[in-house]
């Protein structure tokens, strides 16, 4: 069974690059709320379905003061592809060995086709100023998951 994060709890520490190959730590989000949703891989539909969806709401939820950050198993490059295809606003890390979907609960056993399989569970995570889990989502639709989540945060549609 994978392991859950639970509201209250201090979120995982990580240092993953970004689609430019820049170190990002979780201490240097210290200081503001921040969105981390994990995702399956860079340009597929799905993925790009969400990615969009945090683009296209990118203002509403800075502007509540949440920056966003997406976090999948795909290379650096990859994601500066995706960043670049797709104009997304925010950045993307990589973690390729899948350590810190491990320590967020976003990697185990799920339901594919039918099969069970190991991999990738769509998660999305609020954290608060002080680096605190306020809000664990598992088993995220791809679609429509960024409107549910603002009005969870309280962020008009």
């Amino acid at each position: 069974m994978t392991q859950r994060l639970e509201p209250g709890t201090a979120a995982p520490d990580f240092s993953l690059l970004d689609q430019d190959g820049n170190l990002v730590r979780l201490a240097d989000l210290r200081g503001e709320k921040t969105v981390l949703y994990f995702y399956p891989a860079a340009m597929t539909p799905g993925c790009t379905t969400q990615a969009c969806d945090f683009r296209d709401s990118i203002s509403s939820l800075q502007g509540a003061g949440y920056r966003v950050i997406g976090i999948s198993r795909d290379e650096p490059a990859t994601l500066a592809k995706f960043r670049e295809r797709d104009a997304l606003t925010f950045p993307l890390l990589s973690d390729p060995d899948h350590s810190v979907h491990v320590a967020y609960g976003a990697w185990g056993e799920k339901m594919n086709y039918g099969k069970v399989v190991e991999g990738v569970i769509r998660s999305t995570f609020v954290l608060d100023e002080d680096g605190k889990i306020d809000i664990a989502l598992y088993n995220v639709k791809a679609t429509g998951h960024v409107a549910r989540l603002r009005k969870q945060l309280g962020i008009d549609a």
